[in-house]
């Protein structure tokens, strides 16, 4: 199916699952011995027996298995390892599908000594022939082995033994034993084999050259009745001796180190290789990738660019910060022969990665979106940039965000504070796409409609609107699971902004606006002289205010506080409306409507037939310091008898005031001023001259006839009307009986307060009569007996003590007196000839 791949890589198999088939799924491996039982491998099991699996930076996952890992089958230097894999879409791996994989590699030759430092162990192997004992040889640490010797002289026959060295004591360990501590011991027909996690109690850290080593000195050894087999098994792995400096990685090896080297006096260099991912490079190859590989006299130095070919960068987060680090897979092998072992091969295997860098977020045009990551470092680290585009025909917003590396995926989006994933985001019209490049770089692509309620939008300048999406992406980092959120904030101004109109009018007494709404006004507000202009403030100041969402009209009467009066002149006076819509949030003025008309001057003016004058004084716009409260006639003891800020109203006979008059053949002439005087002036600043005319000589025909009305009627309607009975406690009916009060318990003569009431209907036209009202003596309203407390809107003549009405009044707590009646009742008993029927 191609879902697997198998390679030989010197001592080792490499098993590749392809991520296109495994990805998103939950794997277990396991390991087929030749009896065809499978043995699940965990991590200590791994560590163990030569087994390691990685996660590749492009989502495969690997399995390497050395060639004397524990249920490896060698034959004539081949060896072959069979595995088993199950994929299932569940954790408890219900359903899962199995796959087999067998392999065999060849290996040889092979050297007297080989040691491999693993990614999750060490692991030593040594030729076991029983050498010829020479003469003059001398043992390079003779306690050591004459304190193995007593183990091995006291142990039962034909049994194995590992003996661990250590500066302060020695610790020797049967098989069993050590199989239980985690150390894995093996032998082939020509080999002894010790593998040691690097998690073992008996490793000791040593220096070499300055450079840190994970080490284990351990002899092991095999009992007969008639010899003792020893083996040297130490081994040495470095930890660190990597260094990250001037955008290029270090790696330093010592090429003799104490616990491997002890005891020889003299050596030489056979082979220093290197490669990535296992796999050997050649000199030209590593030229091409600009890595160098320097043998000097004591160590191995191998520098690598940071961002070089053979490695990767993989995305990580610090402190919620978005960033990168590069990862590359090196490995040395160091040949060597000495005069105690001969010829001792170290292979090393060495994960590298560089410390966290934070990238940057760039914006920059979609042009530059097809960045290489494995060209060069500077590229490499442009990780995250923005395109944001307008699709004015499709009225759409387009973000494009990347580049982001493969193990980079969207995964929710946040927006007016709810968190969505990318599938429910579409209900919201968020659109994502994720693009992918041939380099398996992507980027991810949103479409959001400009209409999205999760768009702002707000008037900016003339026919321009601007529309901001804000929202906030999260991402999850494969496969550590690590995620990071980057912040999307993109503002386009449109040129599609309808800006309100207005016409406007005025009839005899009123100044009439008429606001036709445009695309950016749905929440301005509606202010007359700083006056927010409300559905309240309307009918407190008895203006007309009607908004059905596409027209705003207003009518404001000609006398009004919000009016402005600009001028007066014969043909009449000159008054403005203005009316401002302001924002609905910073109340910065938007747009300005104004309506200008004369109104006779009749309207400030009215000269009854009995002589009475009643004068509108108005402040003018261009004397604006005048305090209508002063305002005076010609007698200054004569003041208006009701003043606003902007008009003072006088009522007086023309023979009074300072009123001056003139006759002629056909008319009197009645003449005063409205007058204002500053303080200390006697030089009026504002004179209103008013005339009244009146003739003298007059002849009015006046017909008329009688008409008779016909009586009024009343048209019966139908409908439900919502009523309350409710019985306060005192006559100020102001505290009414709760329901837990009753029932209620009073002595006979004792006042009863009842109230009905009409409820809900506001209309004032309506006015609530009681026709007849009874008792009962149980709850049913029909029962009997009955007793008659109201008949026909009146109180029952039968009655000693009759019922009394209260008349209701407007208040706080009643505004329409018509709907409420309110009466007065004194206790009472049913009786049955002398029987109480009831208490």
């Amino acid at each position: 199916t191609g879902s697997m791949s198998s390679e030989c890589l010197g001592n080792f198999l490499r098993v590749t699952l392809s991520a296109e088939y495994f990805e998103d799924k939950y794997l277990s491996f396991s390991v087929v011995d030749r009896f065809g039982i499978a043995w699940e491998i965990d991590e200590d099991m791994a560590s163990q027996c030569g087994y390691t699996v990685t996660y590749s930076y492009w989502g495969n996952t690997e399995f390497r298995a050395s060639a004397l890992s524990c249920h490896s089958q060698l034959e004539k230097d081949v060896f072959t390892v069979t595995i088993q894999i199950k994929a299932s879409h569940t954790p408890d791996m219900k359903n899962a599908a199995t796959h087999l994989k067998s392999a065999s590699c060849p290996y040889g030759p092979w050297s007297p000594r080989e040691l491999v430092c693993e990614k999750n162990y060490m692991e030593v192997s040594v030729r076991r022939e029983v050498p010829r004992i020479a003469q003059d040889f001398i043992q390079d640490e003779p306690e050591d082995w004459a304190l193995a010797f007593p183990e091995a002289k006291a142990g039962e026959s034909s049994i194995w033994q590992i003996v661990f060295h250590q500066p302060e004591e020695k610790k020797a360990l049967l098989v069993t034993d050590a199989w239980n501590a985690g150390y894995g011991l093996n032998t082939t027909d020509t080999r002894i084999l010790l593998r040691i996690p690097y998690g073992a109690a008996q490793i000791q850290l040593v220096k070499a050259q300055g450079i840190t080593f994970s080490a284990v000195r351990s002899s092991t050894f095999y009992k007969q009745r008639w010899m003792i087999l020893m083996v040297d098994t130490a081994v040495a792995c470095p930890v660190d001796g990597v260094d990250y400096t001037n955008k290029t990685i270090t790696w330093t090896v010592p090429k003799y180190i104490q616990p491997l080297s002890a005891g020889a006096t003299s050596f030489k260099d056979v082979l220093v290789e290197a490669g990535v991912d296992l796999r050997k490079l050649s000199a030209k190859e590593m030229v091409s990738r600009k890595y160098s590989l320097s043998n000097d006299l004591d160590t191995i130095t191998i520098k690598i660019p940071i961002g070089a070919e053979g490695g990767y960068y993989k995305t990580s987060v610090s402190s919620g910060q978005h960033g990168a680090k590069y990862s590359i897979n090196l490995f040395l092998e160091h040949q060597w022969e000495d005069n105690k072992w001969g010829l001792t091969k170290h292979t090393i295997i060495k994960e590298m990665e560089t410390p966290f860098e934070h990238v940057e977020l760039t914006v920059t045009n979609s042009k530059y979106l097809n960045t290489e990551f494995t060209e060069g470092i500077d590229k490499s680290l442009m990780l995250t940039c923005f395109f944001s585009d307008t699709n004015l025909s499709a009225r759409l917003m387009n973000v494009t965000v990347g580049m982001f590396l493969p193990d980079v995926e969207l995964v929710n989006l946040t927006f007016e504070g709810a968190t969505v994933t990318v599938l429910e985001a579409i209900r919201h019209g968020y659109l994502t796409h994720e693009n992918t490049y041939a380099n398996g770089s992507k980027t991810y692509a949103i479409e959001v409609p400009f209409e999205a309620a999760s768009i702002k939008k707000e008037y900016t300048r003339e026919d321009f609107r601007t529309y901001t999406l804000n929202v906030t992406l999260e991402f999850i980092i494969y496969p550590t699971s690590e995620t990071f959120a980057i912040p999307v904030i993109t503002v386009s101004a449109i040129k599609d902004a309808v800006l309100p109109s207005a016409r406007g009018f005025c009839d005899e007494r009123n100044l009439y606006l008429i606001i036709t709404r445009g695309n950016v006004d749905q929440n301005w507000l509606p202010f007359i002289s700083n006056q927010h202009l409300t559905p309240e403030a309307a009918q407190k100041y008895s203006y007309s205010l009607s908004d059905n969402g596409t027209h705003l009209a207003i009518c404001v009467p000609f006398l009004s506080p919000h009016v402005d009066y600009e001028d007066i002149h014969p043909s009449g006076i000159m008054a403005s409306l203005h009316l401002t819509l302001k924002d609905g949030i910073t109340l910065a003025n938007r747009r300005d409507f104004s309506i200008s008309c004369r109104f006779s001057p009749s309207e400030l003016m009215q000269c009854l037939p009995n002589g009475t004058v009643v004068i509108t004084a108005v402040k003018f716009v261009g004397i604006a310091d005048v305090d209508t409260s002063l305002l005076v006639l010609r007698d200054r003891q004569c003041k208006p008898i009701l003043v606003t800020e902007k008009t003072a109203a006088f009522k007086f006979n023309v023979n009074t005031c300072g009123t001056s008059r003139k006759f002629n053949s056909t008319t009197m002439t009645y003449e005063n001023d409205v007058l204002y005087f500053r303080s200390g002036n006697d030089t009026p600043v504002y004179q209103l001259k008013c005339v009244c005319w009146y003739t003298i000589k007059q002849t009015v025909d006046v017909q008329y006839e009688s008409k008779i009305n016909p009586a009024p009627s009343i048209k019966p309607g139908f409908g439900s009307l919502a009523l309350s009975l409710k019985l306060f406690k005192e006559k100020s009916f102001s505290d009414p009986y709760k329901e837990s009060e009753y029932p209620v318990v009073k002595y006979l003569r004792e006042a009863l307060y009842f109230q009905v009431e009409l409820l809900q209907s506001e209309d004032v036209r309506l006015e609530l009569n009681l026709e007849d009202c009874w008792a009962t003596n149980s709850q049913s309203s029909d029962s009997h007996p009955q007793w008659p407390i109201i008949i026909n809107g009146c109180e029952n003549s039968e009655d000693s003590h009759r019922t009394i009405f209260h008349q209701v009044s407007y208040s706080p707590r009643v505004k329409f007196p018509q709907h409420l009646k309110r009466f007065e009742v004194r206790m009472f008993t049913f009786v049955q000839g002398t029987t109480l029927l009831q208490e």
